[in-house]
């Protein structure tokens, strides 16, 4: 992978043997466990759910904070996410839905599938009432290259269940995360 990296540099028309340079490859390596830490995570080894006794309202973690890699073009786009589901037998622990999120941000990916794969999650694991995730992100790969628009975001939504089927659910969410 170092041997790649270095004439990646060379390709853009760097000298990789110059000082600043020399440990780029490594730093690369290392930065990468991180970013794309999400491959390496089973968003099941974060299923420790509860009895939802008689709660039945909803539950929503907003302002996520969401950073990922655009797969078209390995550039970061980030911003925030709100994740929100409505139990129906099953509450999952509040730190689990930013986890969850980071498990599929962290990855090459576009934002709309981070939102889908979420919400699939959640509608698979908890079987809850509905389930939502919405994102609004800058993309660097709109902001540095192509189109150049400075102060594009982009918003996107995933919503089943009652967030999908029933307007006044939708509406309050949507109020919620506002406010």
């Amino acid at each position: 992978m170092k041997e790649t990296i270095k004439n990646m540099l060379e390709a853009i028309g760097e000298d990789s043997t110059r000082e600043g340079l020399l440990n780029t490859p490594n730093r690369v390596i290392k930065s990468w466990d991180e970013i794309y830490s999400g491959y390496d995570k089973d968003p099941n080894s974060l299923l420790t759910t509860f009895e939802s006794g008689t709660y039945d309202q909803m539950v929503i973690c907003k302002d996520i904070e969401l950073y990922s890699m655009c797969e078209h073009h390995m550039l970061p786009f980030f911003g925030k996410a709100h994740v929100a589901y409505i139990p129906d037998s099953k509450v999952i622990g509040i730190s689990k839905l930013a986890r969850l999120l980071d498990i599929y941000a962290r990855r090459l990916q576009i934002q709309e599938r981070i939102g889908e794969q979420v919400t699939t999650f959640l509608m698979e694991s908890l079987q809850p009432k509905g389930a939502a995730c919405i994102i609004e992100a800058e993309h660097m790969c709109m902001r540095m290259r192509g189109c150049n628009k400075q102060h594009s975001t982009m918003v996107t939504s995933s919503m089943k269940g009652v967030f999908f089927t029933n307007y006044a659910a939708r509406q309050e969410l949507l109020q919620l995360i506002k406010g």
